[in-house]
């Protein structure tokens, strides 16, 4: 059986990157954007850029900004609340990124989907297109659900659900080498005798039994989870392509995971 560094060989050989960063990498616990990670990340997705590597970044983080400027101590669950928290928060959120990036020398393009946009065939074909060549230009494209606007896609428990399944369907659609999913666990673990969890090195695949390792824990400023990772994982494993979940906190984590060392859970392609 071949060892996880095994199966990584070939991680520095993608060439067209989709990284995807949860709400919780970006804030702190009351929704503040946490402006150390952000600028951590940033340095990361830059040197991929500089390196040669299209790099696209599916970022949470909109509703949370959204909530520092409003005030909001805690998400809301009415759906107008949510869409005036996400029209607040995209454009602070933007700016952010915006101002990091430029200091690492790279340029930014903003692209907000929703779920009817993988549904209509030429909105489909425009987006593909648009991604394309902003990559093929070096530009990196921030990509976001466009919850302004959305009916179901900020409710966690709809088709689209979060950012997670958005990733996997975008993996398909520019036809991607690599997601990587970066989150605040380090991995998925498996729960030990003693009570304790132990980080899973890699994945052959993914079934029922690696759903039950995962529980049920939720954040307020987050929609998704262990769960969800694993269905988006899952999905772009069918397709061939590779994907690693690890810890979005840990500083030099992107590159880490390109040089193909044992961080993070990394699920085999399944053909």
């Amino acid at each position: 059986m071949k060892t996880s560094l095994k199966y990584r060989e070939g991680l520095a050989e993608a060439r067209r990157i989709v990284v995807k960063v949860g709400t919780r990498v970006l804030v702190d616990r009351t929704g503040h954007p946490n402006m150390r990670r952000m600028s951590a990340l940033v340095k990361g997705l830059a040197s991929l850029n500089r390196s040669g590597y299209e790099v696209a970044l599916v970022t949470s983080g909109a509703i949370g900004a959204g909530m520092e400027a409003l005030g909001m101590k805690s998400r809301p669950t009415a759906l107008p609340d949510l869409q005036m928290a996400a029209a607040v928060g995209q454009s602070r959120l933007m700016t952010r990124y915006d101002k990091l990036f430029s200091a690492e020398g790279c340029i930014v393009g903003q692209v907000l989907l929703t779920r009817d946009d993988f549904l209509h065939k030429i909105r489909l074909t425009n987006a593909r297109r648009t991604i394309a060549n902003l990559l093929r230009n070096r530009v990196i494209p921030i990509i976001n659900e466009n919850d302004v606007v959305a009916d179901d896609e900020i409710r966690a428990d709809l088709t689209l659900g979060d950012n997670d399944r958005l990733s996997a369907l975008l993996v398909k659609l520019i036809q991607a080498d690599l997601l990587i999913v970066l989150s605040t666990v380090d991995g998925v673990r498996r729960p030990l005798t003693s009570g304790a969890t132990v980080r899973i090195p890699y994945l052959e695949s993914i079934d029922r039994n690696t759903f039950k390792l995962v529980t049920g824990g939720r954040n307020e400023l987050a929609k998704g989870g262990m769960a969800s990772k694993l269905q988006s994982a899952q999905m772009v494993s069918r397709i061939g392509v590779g994907v690693v979940i690890a810890d979005g906190r840990k500083t030099g984590i992107i590159d880490e995971i390109i040089q193909g060392k044992d961080v993070g859970t990394f699920i085999v392609p399944s053909v």
